[in-house]
């Protein structure tokens, strides 16, 4: 009898430390510009891309802010944070985790913070549509982040450069992204999940003013469209700079905190703090005493 008590407390004592799952769920997609482009630079002699390696401080990993890994499991968050996503292109910088540490700097009591990585560089929005690889992708990621707790608060989404390129697809556009949206709010069941949307900075086409008024024109409900144009770009003229990103990042924390309740009203860390009280005050202490009395029976 005592051992099995033995065992079950030491396996509550296992999963309350090494346990941690987010409290916020934001889901990362589009394309390249959200995956992150920032430090990417092409060798002039090979052509061959590589990332600088540099971090900036606003991107820094924290112990807070959590990733869900390309094999569905809760890593620590750290640049790049796409790079087992978006594995066939070459990865920097995105807005991500300058959102994520933006939202603890400004709101500090908000809760831990996991970001699932969905964005693909290169795709269209015909690439997004449900049935697709990366629609189904999105939502199954999403699904398995959300199943042992947490809240999803946004989605924060980032593409259209790929549009550009052909009149057809940018007339297109409007009414395949609110086909897009429309579909993964009833595919999550929850339709009025949050999202943020960037309007482009840059395209690969000749019709970027047509793609950006389709996003700037999205009329749905909680939909905000924050505008990109301006941020600094890569030498290439389609990806944003890194200083760029961060700041793209902390818009998009402005955005999100803004369409919050006032005063915030964010799940806190209460119960995970009762936890660890239970596992200090009472389960350690028992197992202590279960370790001792065990060898005597």
């Amino acid at each position: 009898m005592l051992s099995l008590l033995f065992l079950v407390l030491l396996t509550q004592a296992n999963l309350s430390m090494s346990e941690q799952l987010p409290q916020n769920i934001f889901i990362l997609a589009g394309q390249s510009n959200m995956a992150g482009r920032g430090g990417v630079v092409n060798n002039t002699k090979n052509g061959i891309a590589s990332w600088d390696g540099i971090v900036p401080v606003q991107c820094q990993p924290n112990p807070s802010i959590l990733r869900l890994s390309a094999s569905l499991t809760w890593v620590q968050a750290h640049e790049p944070l796409h790079a087992d996503i978006d594995y066939n292109k070459t990865n920097g910088v995105g807005p991500g985790m300058s959102f994520a540490n933006a939202i603890l700097t400004k709101v500090p009591n908000f809760g831990s913070i996991g970001l699932v990585p969905c964005a693909m560089g290169g795709t269209s929005i015909s690439e997004w549509a449900k049935g697709g690889f990366l629609y189904d992708q999105l939502v199954r990621r999403t699904q398995f982040a959300l199943q042992r707790g947490g809240v999803i608060r946004a989605m924060l989404w980032y593409q259209g450069e790929s549009d550009t390129q052909i009149r057809e697809d940018a007339d297109a556009y409007k009414g395949r992204l609110d086909r897009f949206f429309i579909d993964l709010r009833a595919d999550l069941g929850y339709p009025t999940l949050p999202i943020i949307q960037v309007a482009l900075a840059s395209g690969e086409g000749p019709y970027v003013e047509i793609v950006r008024n389709a996003q700037l024109g999205i009329n749905l409900p909680n939909v905000q469209c924050v505008d990109a144009k301006g941020l600094p770009l890569e030498p290439d003229r389609v990806h944003l700079t890194m200083p760029a990103q961060v700041q793209l990042g902390q818009v998009l924390t402005d955005a999100f905190l803004q369409s919050l309740p006032s005063p915030i009203h964010i799940a806190n860390n209460s119960c995970r703090r009762f936890s660890n009280l239970m596992f200090h005050f009472l389960i350690g202490p028992l197992l202590r005493f279960v370790l001792f009395i065990v060898p005597f029976t």
